[in-house]
């Protein structure tokens, strides 16, 4: 009733009434970059996911559904580095306009090292036929620094900004305050790990999707298979792997929220290293889990690490 009796007073004064803004139609290509999102947009904007929680963007296929929200959508948000080699496939098919915001903007990415990138038995570059842009010479997963999560969040103030200016104010106030709170993240990973010697801080993980957690914060992973999450290693490259945890003494093993566990059991079983549960790397959980959110997915992997590197 009271905005009934402002809107009839406003017409009757010849006052403008402004029209109702729909929310922006956000599409962002992964669950981390989903988060960044709505941290940003808040209720200005409905945001669709492409690869939703526990997904794995490596291996996703789209469908007609992911056409159709991309068809409709204002902005896409993607991470780039080559991270989504299936996406711009997908967007010339659905014929969207939307505004492309490619999240790693800026952001200097991780050079692979010789090791990395040495052929495989077979000849083949380090895992190029599954993941092309290892054959470029750099990593995608630049979100696992949150110091480039912070880059990520301001590309995408600045988009939403752009595309929105009615709500230019509301986005990067929303963003400072998300930026806050990174800042604080980050303090505080750096924090918790340095509390363990670093002979100590040495994992091994599924995929090599933790290049840029270690060279932020001290911390080596060893994977068997590399950026990609698709193939599966070769024999002698397994055996490798087992030999180097057993030389070394590495108790720390984890498996991915988007992995299959198969192979790192038999890695568990031949070495003696333990589970030391659920890391988060390309997906959140949903909501409910443990890491629904960019920022819990850090508060729910740092301890994780440390209790399984105390370990080794």
């Amino acid at each position: 009733m009271k905005n009934l009796v402002t809107l009839c007073l406003a017409f009757a004064l010849g006052l403008a009434i402004p029209a109702h803004a729909e929310p922006l139609k956000v599409v962002a290509s992964f669950s981390i970059l989903g988060d960044m999102v709505r941290n940003v947009a808040g209720s200005n904007a409905d945001v669709v996911v492409l690869v939703g929680p526990d997904g794995d963007a490596h291996s996703f296929e789209p469908g007609p559904a992911h056409a159709s929200a991309l068809a409709d959508a204002d902005v896409l948000v993607m991470n780039g580095l080559g991270f989504e080699p299936w996406l711009i496939r997908l967007a010339a098919a659905s014929g969207t306009k939307a505004k492309y915001v490619t999240a790693s903007f800026g952001i200097s990415p991780r050079q692979l090292s010789e090791e990395e990138l040495q052929p495989d038995e077979d000849g083949h570059g380090h895992d190029e036929h599954s993941y092309p842009e290892a054959a470029r010479g750099f990593d995608p997963h630049a979100w696992q620094d949150l110091r480039n999560g912070i880059v990520y969040v301001q590309n995408i103030a600045d988009a939403l900004a752009e595309k929105d200016p009615d709500n230019a104010l509301v986005y990067r106030a929303n963003a400072e305050s998300y930026i806050i709170e990174l800042k604080k993240l980050d303090q505080w990973v750096r924090g918790e790990l340095s509390k363990l010697p670093k002979e100590k801080r040495k994992v091994i993980t599924t995929h090599d999707a933790f290049g840029y957690f270690g060279d932020a914060y001290g911390v080596e992973f060893i994977s068997p298979l590399g950026l990609g999450n698709t193939a599966e290693p070769s024999a002698q490259a397994l055996a490798r792997l087992v030999d180097q945890v057993r030389k070394e003494k590495i108790r720390a093993l984890f498996i991915e929220n988007m992995s299959d566990p198969r192979m790192m059991e038999t890695v568990a079983r031949e070495t003696g290293a333990e589970d030391g549960g659920t890391l988060y790397s390309d997906a959140l959980s949903p909501a409910g889990g443990p890491a629904p959110t960019y920022a819990a997915m850090f508060r729910h992997n740092v301890p994780a690490l440390i209790a399984a590197m105390q370990k080794n």
